[in-house]
């Protein structure tokens, strides 16, 4: 039996929108365990990390707010990454908001460089959140991690030393509609596969995760996945700060939960931006909770009704 561990991340000081905290608990409350259970996994939850506040030197961005307790998240989450995927099959990380992925991916990676595995990121987001702190006009620190971990310049001294980076051509972003100017820059200075929600429109979903994970096979690579509430078209999805039209349908969603199925290459998950505060009787939670069973084996058949 197929072992799965839940780390609840209730990282809440990435962004400016309150009510990420309320995460975790709510994607156990949308049934995320016994789902799982039912597709034949063992799964352990080891309940909620908890956050350290380490003294950090001021930054020069004055827009930079929370840095302090950010860096504290990543090294807490780090370690907990690591952990976890020393001991289960599959590890899930619930958000909490996106910069929890300054630690999490940190973690897996270093597992996997242990192990003599390349490590790959699937990121499905409508934002490619490749800033720096120095680049970044908001302060909102969730817009960070991408650049972070792929080993970017502006984090020295800032956040905790990188030990295994990821290499840029080794990320794929799906769903991207909504960039800043300093981040159209940086993507046009990195090889990192990006295929915003024109190219969905104009080529679908398949194609390009098809040729992604054969090159994670070819590799014999391990993928993470970081999947964002706003990844998603905000009709189906509302329970998130950062809404952007024009997001993945339901069926799309679905489809690529399946093909990494499928594929037998994912070994660890990111849930991540749900915000409870925002959403519609639980309508969020329970779709990002389906859409996490079609990634460990539901089928279409075996999709049940859901009554809102």
């Amino acid at each position: 039996m197929l072992n799965c561990t839940l780390v609840g991340a209730p990282v809440d000081c990435g962004s400016s929108q309150l009510g990420c905290v309320m995460g975790p608990d709510a994607f156990r409350t949308a049934g995320l365990k016994p789902t799982i259970e039912a597709l034949g996994y063992k799964v352990h939850d080891v309940g909620n990390i908890a956050g350290k506040t380490p003294p950090v030197a001021p930054h020069q961005n004055e827009a930079i707010h929370h840095l302090s307790e950010i860096v504290g998240w990543a090294t807490a989450l780090e370690d907990a990454a690591y952990n976890a995927i020393k001991t289960s099959d599959l590890p899930i990380f619930l958000g909490g908001d996106h910069a929890l992925s300054i630690g999490t991916v940190p973690g897996v990676a270093r597992y996997a460089a242990e192990n003599g595995r390349t490590q790959f990121v699937l990121w499905l987001d409508a934002h490619p959140d490749i800033h720096s702190p120095l680049t970044t006009t908001s302060g909102n620190l969730h817009g960070t991690p991408v650049a972070y971990f792929t080993g970017q310049a502006g984090f020295e001294n800032v956040y905790p030393v990188l030990r295994h980076p990821i290499d840029p051509m080794n990320v794929c972003m799906m769903g991207i509609r909504s960039v800043d100017p300093s981040e159209n820059d940086h993507l046009a200075q990195c090889n990192i596969d990006v295929h915003d929600m024109r190219a969905i429109d104009e080529r679908g979903v398949a194609d390009p995760l098809r040729q992604f994970l054969q090159r994670v096979k070819d590799a014999n690579g391990v993928l993470h996945v970081s999947l964002d509430v706003d990844f998603l078209e905000p009709n189906i999805a509302p329970a998130v700060g950062t809404t952007v039209p024009g997001g993945a349908t339901f069926r799309e969603a679905h489809l690529i939960m399946e093909m990494l199925c499928d594929s037998g290459l994912v070994t660890s998950l990111d849930l991540v931006e749900l915000n409870p505060f925002l959403d519609e009787r639980g309508r969020t939670a329970t779709l990002m909770v389906d859409l996490c069973a079609s990634l460990l084996g539901r089928k279409v058949l075996d999709r049940p009704t859901r009554s809102y």
